[in-house]
């Protein structure tokens, strides 16, 4: 432990710890807990007995309980290590070195969703700049309405958004977060907790609402429920659209729970104005969510509606 008098260096050497084999485990039982709810391993049986009822239960297509486990195991031991990890900054094992770490550690994460999402980006750019292509090729089993539906993007049938509505509104929900985030970082800065706690407070509640307009979004997405066009064409579109703007909800909700942890933490007292990294590591990631959203706003949003026009 970097705090006992016999350390003569300022790393932090950590105690063994299960979590990570644990956390191995239970992102692989969450994983095949997925395939079960979206495919099944096994058929229903109709045999007796408690082993059959397990197995019908955990087993077969559109099953949500492995699934949920895995989960709830996962969230349990995230739950469990973050908080040998804010232990040890408590007990001083946190040096500037360490703490140095921790940032490159933060940087190096935001860069490898960065490359995340420009996959997710590139795939709806592909789509968009060489759908003409694709409309002119000659492939076995494809008929003729599936390569007419490449010659305009989006393709036919399908109605977008309208942009200055409510991904505008979410847009500036993001845009205002980002700035109640930034005076929560700062009031902390300057010893004010009760204005941290509030700029946290504000930037959770906004990170909340920002996920529950797009959850109203999303049920009316014609192009991916029932739309009165060709669903086949609808359906291209709708995955390159949810995969962009879905992974991205999905960092709201974990921004969202982060920034909920460092609240809870503001409040007990668990941060100072000169050690307070776990809040400009969640305000880090917060704003790189926000400018995300700026990128899909403009190419994933307004873009194919001014193609329409």
């Amino acid at each position: 432990m970097a705090h006992s008098s016999d350390v003569k260096h300022d790393f932090h050497l950590v105690e063994p710890s299960p979590w990570p084999i644990i956390g191995s485990a239970c992102l692989f039982v969450m994983l095949v807990g997925a395939v079960v709810f979206m495919r099944g391993l096994a058929q229903p049986s109709d045999a007796a007995g408690f082993g059959a009822q397990i197995a019908n239960h955990f087993l077969v297509a559109k099953s949500p309980w492995l699934l949920g486990f895995g989960f709830a195991a996962l969230c349990a031991t995230c739950f469990a290590w973050w908080s040998d990890v804010i232990k040890e900054s408590r007990n001083g094992d946190h040096k500037p070195v360490v703490d140095i770490g921790l940032r490159y550690g933060m940087i190096l994460f935001i860069a490898s969703e960065v490359m995340f999402f420009a996959g997710w980006f590139w795939v709806f750019f592909e789509l968009t700049i060489f759908h003409e292509h694709r409309a002119n090729w000659s492939v076995a089993g494809w008929d003729s309405a599936f390569t007419k539906a490449w010659a305009s993007w989006p393709p036919p049938n399908v109605e977008t958004f309208d942009p200055f509505h409510l991904p505008l509104i979410n847009t500036l929900i993001l845009l205002l977060s980002g700035t109640t985030v930034t005076w929560a970082h700062h009031a902390l800065q300057q010893n004010n907790r009760r204005g941290a706690a509030a700029g946290l407070a504000l930037t959770v509640l906004l990170g909340m609402l920002f996920t529950s307009v797009q959850a109203y979004e999303y049920m009316h997405a014609g192009f991916s429920f029932g739309n009165q066009g060709d669903v086949s064409t609808a359906n291209l579109y709708g995955s390159a659209f949810f995969m962009a703007t879905g992974f991205h909800g999905f960092h709201v909700i974990i921004g969202t729970v982060f920034l909920l942890v460092c609240l809870i933490r503001v409040l007990s007292g668990g941060m100072s104005p000169t050690k307070h990294f776990g809040l400009e590591a969640a305000a880090w990631y917060w704003h790189f969510v926000d400018v995300v959203w700026l990128f899909l706003f403009a190419f994933v949003y307004v873009t194919p509606r001014l193609t329409l026009e």
